[in-house]
């Protein structure tokens, strides 16, 4: 049984063999929670969740209608489509993080929910990461040196920012499937973390 910290996926199908069968597997690491149709995923989505696999081709409310509908509520939890239909041109606009043709193994459920999980605390991180960058800026512009020289709060913001870096530093580190981290060096030409504050 998982520790209560871990994170918790929501197992999305209309197949409850097949929810079943990637929930008895993703339980050896994470909570895992299943839902057999859309109605049942937009019931069981909460603040919880930190990923859900989520399944296509559902009757009454398919997936892409909870796809939809979550980020319609502004829910941000990382999803990935499992599913049978082959992507189209369509998924351009979809606001999903992954997309898995079934049939899909074992290592590929756990890398996804892996790599959903790094995306999803990396941006966490980031976003801390630039709040913190743009006070600093801010006081950098509008405050005398000798004034920040003597700021305790000045002092603690720039320690709370290496921090963060550090942080940072370490989650990228957890890219290392080489096709993503290369893909994400692809996006990224420039360095993650540049010093756009002169301390």
């Amino acid at each position: 049984m998982p520790p209560s910290d871990t994170q918790t996926v929501l197992v999305v199908d209309d197949e409850p063999d097949v929810a079943d069968a990637y929930a008895a597997q993703l339980r050896e690491k994470y909570a895992v929670r299943t839902a057999y149709g859309g109605q049942g995923a937009l019931d069981a989505i909460d603040e919880t969740i930190d990923v859900v696999l989520l399944d296509r081709r559902m009757p009454e409310i398919s997936g892409d209608e909870v796809l939809r509908t979550l980020r319609s509520k502004g829910i941000e939890t990382r999803v990935a489509m499992v599913t049978a239909v082959d992507p189209d041109f369509d998924i351009i606009e979809m606001p999903f993080d992954d997309y898995l043709t079934k049939p899909v193994s074992r290592s590929e459920l756990f890398e996804t929910v892996d790599r959903l999980l790094t995306c999803a605390k990396y941006d966490a991180q980031f976003q801390e990461f630039y709040s913190l960058t743009s006070k600093l800026a801010t006081l950098q512009a509008n405050k005398s040196q000798s004034e920040l020289e003597n700021s305790e709060e000045y002092v603690e913001l720039t320690e709370r920012r290496e921090a963060v870096r550090e942080r940072l530093d370490e989650t990228l580190s957890e890219f290392n499937d080489d096709a993503f981290a290369a893909m994400f060096r692809e996006l990224n030409p420039n360095p993650p973390l540049p010093d756009e504050v002169i301390d």
